[in-house]
């Protein structure tokens, strides 16, 4: 019998160094758009100065919004600002030890 071929993925999986350009890139990314401001919000992770936090951005998206509609909803947003907000998200949750 002949060998059996194993099937590849069609999907690339980045190197290393890719990853790390990738997550550098979202770190300076999510820090120039998201801060915590004492007062606003209580505290919580803001957008750009506006009172959208990072979590209401997440409930939209969790609750099955697009970003085309959360753009029109929001037109002070920028798409950048949800990425953005995923980012720190996804940020905090590889800090994190939840399970």
């Amino acid at each position: 019998m002949g060998r059996r071929r194993r099937a590849v993925s069609p999907v690339a999986v980045p190197c290393a160094r890719e990853r790390q350009a990738d997550d550098e890139f979202m770190t300076i990314e999510w820090r120039e758009r998201i801060k915590r401001v004492p007062g606003v919000r209580s505290g919580q992770p803001i957008i750009r100065g506006l009172r959208i936090t990072v979590k209401d951005v997440l409930g939209f998206l969790a609750s099955g919004m697009t970003v085309a509609e959360i753009l029109h909803d929001f037109p002070e947003l920028e798409e950048a600002d949800i990425h953005a907000a995923l980012a720190y998200a996804a940020g905090n949750l590889s800090d994190s030890s939840a399970a």
